[in-house]
């Protein structure tokens, strides 16, 4: 799980969404459920990130293909989130939590 203390969950949400549909973030999508996924070529779709507001934090979990999800994608989905995050809304955020391992609302398959 990735979290993000913020006093605006909501509208850091909208404003996720609205510099990707803008173009201004191009290595991340997300689909008619609200999931984001990474778009470079070797990690489309291999996972998920689903947000979440919960009080003044917003929550992203992962989603895991039913093949599986491997710790490289798990760590590979989490750090270029937070990369992103970092890079475009740093000021819209006091700290950002991850977990190392799937916890919570987490839906993975360990991949074999």
């Amino acid at each position: 799980m990735l979290t993000f203390d913020t006093s605006t969950p909501n509208n850091l949400l909208s404003r996720i969404k609205k510099l990707i549909d803008s173009g201004q973030i191009k290595t991340w999508a997300y689909d008619t459920d609200g999931d984001f996924t990474h778009t470079a070529t070797q990690w489309n779709n291999k996972a998920w990130l689903r947000p979440h507001v919960n009080g003044s934090n917003l929550q992203f979990t992962i989603l895991g293909p039913t093949s599986g999800l491997s710790t490289e994608v798990y760590a590979i989905y989490h750090g270029r989130f937070l990369e992103m995050m970092l890079a475009h809304f740093f000021n819209s955020f006091t700290v950002s939590n991850c977990t190392p391992t799937p916890t919570g609302k987490d839906s993975v398959v360990t991949a074999a």
